[in-house]
């Protein structure tokens, strides 16, 4: 069953995450997941929601996700961020 991951970023170093991008760019394809939005615009249009930016991805199922997640190719990619972002990751599973 098709799972989202949504993940809520806030980053400190916009240069510094280059290489997190690519990292992660590569294993979230690795995984069979896909960006549905990476960062687009937002708006606000009901309630309070102090996210500065959304990345929105698609996996064939949450297992899928989970095994990108605790992969050593995303691992690599956690690594390259430390310092310069906090992510809050969110699993949905479709129903």
């Amino acid at each position: 069953m098709t799972s989202y991951m949504i993940v809520q970023t806030f980053v400190s170093d916009p240069h510094g995450m280059e290489e997190y991008k690519r990292l992660a760019f590569d294993a979230v394809h690795k995984y069979g997941g896909k960006y549905l939005s990476r960062g687009g615009a937002m708006e606000q249009i009901e309630g309070q929601w102090d996210v500065p930016r959304v990345v929105l991805l698609e996996f064939p199922s949450a297992a899928r996700a989970r095994e990108f997640y605790n992969s050593p190719d995303y691992a690599a990619a956690r690594k390259a961020r430390e310092g310069k972002a906090h992510f809050v990751m969110t699993l949905l599973e479709s129903t």
